[in-house]
């Protein structure tokens, strides 16, 4: 079983652009929510929260610059 044999993974990819890390980032979004919502709001959480917006803003911005 591959990851885009998932019914909801599949139609992330299948909708989007064939780029595969901003597919990534997208589904990662909701887990990386649901974990702060159970693990609540710490320096962990928060440091996690700013972790991956800065990870999605700068691959969003090097898409833009590379084409």
């Amino acid at each position: 079983m591959r990851l885009d044999d998932i019914p909801l993974v599949f139609d992330v990819f299948d909708a989007g652009p064939d780029d595969r890390v901003f597919d990534s980032l997208l589904l990662i979004g909701p887990p990386v929510v649901a974990l702060i919502v159970v693990l609540g709001r710490s320096l962990l959480t928060e440091g996690l929260a700013v972790a991956y917006i800065a990870v999605f803003v700068a691959y969003v911005l090097y898409q833009a610059v590379r084409k």
